[in-house]
């Protein structure tokens, strides 16, 4: 024994085996093994059949909406005999429960020898029954936490800040990774699931917002939008205002550092949160990659203004249709990642424009801007006629030098600048 312990190396520190601690580990292993085993045997039974229904529930859920297992046509078979034999797979999971609580009792001679404490030990047989029926909750999602007692059975456990609730962390980790075809009560507690309704409301209330916008700006006029809706001519409204709505959208995430698109100011649609209609993640996942690539080329402010313009006014086919238009950057390998992404989002504009709603309510959408349009244009040819009767006397006077006419269009001005004229 002398030679071993001069032959270990100095780094090492060698282990005492301390013998008058074995015949206490000895004692809770003979009582941990029967009565781990039982408790433990007796939550995998009694949770079993939870697992069997909440299994075929969630198969038949995915065999009804074609996702998981029966997305592709070809596994429909396997994942149909899954259907057929997931009852062997819970008697495999109950069998490999009362295998490892084996396994599991075993390690209460280890609480033992390292607290040194006969008690831990016994506290230990109880807390990993409760430990036990926790993550079982856990894995089929029913109610967080257990019934069962679960006493301390280390002495020195310190958990550092943020390890308290790694069981609740993991459940939420969990309920996220399952969040899109999961449909179960737990999903409350956790995020709101976007419906594809509610994405396609954003979408129509963004293009109104922005269609005022470019009203205001002149970058649309009222005729465009009447000959849209008289002759049907939408071309470049239907695909060019919701391509700078969802330009804005990704401007916007991306300045936000966003994991999802910020369409308001309190919703982000993410991955994990967005429709479960296998279109809609046809459609937004594009976007997400887009809105990285935005991120990464780090649009500045007055380029985003100039963006504006350059959606609706030009095709965005060359660069050097940006020659003249006043764009900050003269990059044209820039110019031609941000007409990329312009293009790739008429595409997807063009692709959702042949949903069945899309129309009517885009044609919806364009009646309210016509109508607020011709308001905002008689309120302001009121207010001008207003100002010119009231003020005419005063111009016959002074109209020998011409200042009654610069008055009046100061007032004019004057109008506009307080908010009289919208």
């Amino acid at each position: 024994m002398d030679e071993l312990c001069e032959k270990v190396p100095p780094e090492e520190k060698p282990m005492d085996v301390k013998l008058a601690k074995l015949p206490s580990c000895l004692l809770v292993i003979l009582i941990a093994v029967p009565v781990d085993v039982l408790l433990i045997t007796a939550v995998a039974l009694w949770k079993s059949p939870y697992m069997l229904f909440r299994g075929w529930k969630r198969l038949l859920e995915d065999l009804i909406g074609r996702e998981g297992p029966f997305l592709e046509t070809v596994c429909v078979p396997f994942a149909g005999l899954a259907i057929i034999l997931w009852p062997l797979a819970v008697l495999g999971a109950v069998i490999g429960a009362i295998i490892s609580s084996f396994f599991l009792a075993l390690y209460s001679g280890v609480i033992v020898y390292q607290e040194d404490s006969l008690m831990k030990g016994l506290g230990y047989i109880l807390a990993l029954v409760s430990l036990f029926d926790e993550y079982v909750n856990d894995f089929l999602y029913l109610r967080e936490g257990s019934c069962l007692p679960r006493p301390r059975y280390r002495k020195n456990a310190n958990p550092k800040p943020g390890e308290d609730n790694s069981l609740k962390t993991r459940r939420e980790n969990s309920l996220n990774a399952q969040l899109i075809s999961q449909k179960s009560r737990t999903l409350k507690w956790e995020i709101q699931q976007y419906k594809a309704v509610q994405v396609w409301d954003w979408l129509f209330k963004a293009c109104e917002v922005n269609g005022r916008i470019l009203l205001r700006d002149g970058l649309v006029s009222i005729q465009e939008i009447e000959e849209c809706l008289v002759k049907g001519n939408c071309k470049k409204l239907s695909i060019k205002l919701p391509t700078w709505s969802v330009l804005h959208c990704l401007l916007v995430s991306a300045k936000s550092d966003s994991s999802g698109l910020v369409i308001s100011d309190d919703v982000e649609l993410a991955r994990n949160n967005g429709p479960r209609e296998k279109v809609f993640e046809w459609l937004i996942e594009p976007l997400l990659i887009m809105k990285e690539q935005i991120k990464n080329l780090k649009v500045e402010e007055n380029e985003e203004t100039c963006l504006k313009r350059l959606v609706i006014e030009c095709e965005n086919k060359r660069p050097e249709e940006w020659d003249g238009t006043g764009f900050p950057s003269n990059d044209n390998v820039r110019r031609a990642q941000l007409q990329a992404i312009i293009r790739r989002l008429q595409g997807i504009v063009a692709s959702m424009s042949r949903f069945p709603t899309f129309r009517r309510r885009f044609r919806n959408m364009m009646k309210v801007l016509y109508v607020e349009a011709i308001q905002a244009g008689a309120s302001a040819s009121h207010i001008g006629v207003s100002l010119k009767s009231k003020y005419t006397g005063k111009s016959l006077i002074e109209s020998g030098n011409g200042e009654g006419r610069n008055e009046t269009d100061e007032v004019v001005y004057e109008a506009y600048d307080n908010g009289d004229v919208v």
